[in-house]
């Protein structure tokens, strides 16, 4: 094993804070106010707080669990070291599924903002076009080096960010602030519904857990990465919530209310603006999923659980480049099919299971590290882990039928692809 090449460790910190916040920051918070406003009127706020509070609380056991391991796969990693090798499995195998969905929907939504400039791109060919080229592209970059898909996240992600920060900065100083008194607290059932929604929003940070055995001192960065990335991202996602409340009285009826909203006190100009900010979001997603999905292919090759090819290193570029090439073409065909949406549940699914089974998994690691091997350690022993797997449960239980069977038949062709690899 020593002959074999072996990744490079070249994602720095900067880099490791950037895919969280692409994973947390994405094209839903141009639509996300509406959402919520459905739900929850000028009572929205305390959902983002809801959500946020469970969203911090999970991210901490991600940070203590990836702060013990500097190896590919997050929680893969974590469920397999905690509980064996079939809960790894399912793990890792219902993240590839919603990663894969997850790219092919973004793709899509990319192309749909494209056409706002070019209408003709929306046509069925053009549009098809423009997601190929978008896929391959980001796919031959993370191909050719990981340096080179870094840097395109930290590109994409200082681009999407000044569109927001322009918004933000400029309207909360129009924000009629009166709107935003609630006229009392809302009730549980829309308050849990917008909740879970919310949370599946800020979902993503874990997202800078999976290339760890590329990351230089992963163990030291991870939990800085994973926290400073969730923390900013829900931050964002409050203020621009505040300023279309204050901004715009329709906001409960707008299907693009962050553009609404900056045409009223920027005009045309803020509006056209934050089209910008969501084609730069859509493909800063896009290359974040395209860059850790490959690495979860690999983790599971390595880990003896998927066929040694998917775990191949090239040569010359130091990167899974056959775990690259398969996952890449795999959503290029998702999204130019239109397939991915009968996938699109397994998010919420996956996201939820990974969070439980990673808050689960800290008490038991931390055992298993002495004192002088820990590089973050929660306070309060096993109390914040078991708050993130209430969190966790009290969202699953707000999951509908069709979610919950799309779930149980992603599982099941997890369990039987285990049994047939066994």
């Amino acid at each position: 094993m020593s002959n074999q090449p072996q990744l490079r460790r070249a994602i720095g910190p900067f880099s490791l804070t950037a895919i969280a916040v692409n994973g947390v920051v994405g094209a839903g918070i141009f639509a996300m106010p509406s959402t919520v406003a459905v739900l929850l009127g000028r009572a929205s706020p305390i959902a983002y707080l809801l959500a946020g509070a469970a969203a911090i609380v999970i991210s901490l056991s991600f940070a203590e669990a990836g702060s013990y391991y500097d190896c590919a796969g997050g929680p893969y990693i974590y469920a397999r070291e905690a509980f064996g090798d079939f809960i790894g499995f399912e793990v890792g195998w219902i993240f590839l599924f919603a990663r894969v969905a997850g790219s092919a929907a973004v793709v899509n939504a990319f192309a749909a903002y494209v056409a706002f400039f070019q209408p003709a791109l929306g046509k069925p060919i053009n549009r098809a076009l423009v997601i190929a080229v978008a896929t391959v592209g980001i796919g031959a970059l993370n191909y050719a080096g990981v340096q080179f898909g870094t840097t395109v996240v930290n590109i994409l992600t200082v681009g999407k960010l000044l569109p927001l920060l322009a918004f933000i900065g400029v309207g909360l100083f129009i924000v009629d602030w009166r709107t935003l008194l609630p006229p009392g607290l809302p009730a549980f059932g829309p308050l849990r519904e917008a909740s879970l929604v919310l949370l599946f929003a800020l979902g993503g940070f874990e997202f800078a857990s999976v290339p760890s055995e590329e990351v230089i001192n992963s163990r030291r960065y991870l939990p800085f990465a994973l926290i400073a990335g969730l923390a900013f991202g829900t931050l964002a996602y409050i203020l621009v919530q505040v300023v279309c409340t204050g901004t715009l009285p329709s906001l409960a009826h707008d299907s693009a209310p962050v553009a609404s909203s900056a045409a009223r006190f920027l005009g045309q100009p803020g509006a056209t603006l934050m089209v910008v900010g969501a084609i730069l979001a859509t493909t800063g997603t896009n290359s974040t999923i395209l860059l850790i999905g490959p690495r979860m292919l690999y983790a599971l090759a390595q880990g003896g659980q998927l066929p040694a090819i998917f775990g191949r290193v090239h040569p010359r570029f130091r990167t899974p480049s056959v775990a690259v090439i398969l996952f890449t073409g795999a959503a290029l065909v998702l999204a130019v099919s239109g397939t991915f949406a009968a996938l699109a549940a397994l998010n919420a699914i996956a996201r939820l299971l990974y969070s439980i089974t990673t808050c689960a998994a800290v008490p038991i690691l931390r055992r298993r590290f002495p004192p002088a091997q820990r590089r973050f350690t929660l306070p309060g022993r096993w109390l914040l882990p078991m708050l993130g797997i209430l969190a966790s449960l009290i969202l699953l239980s707000g999951i509908n039928r069709t979610q919950a069977l799309i779930g149980a038949a992603g599982l099941a062709s997890g369990a039987i692809a285990y049994a047939a690899r066994r």
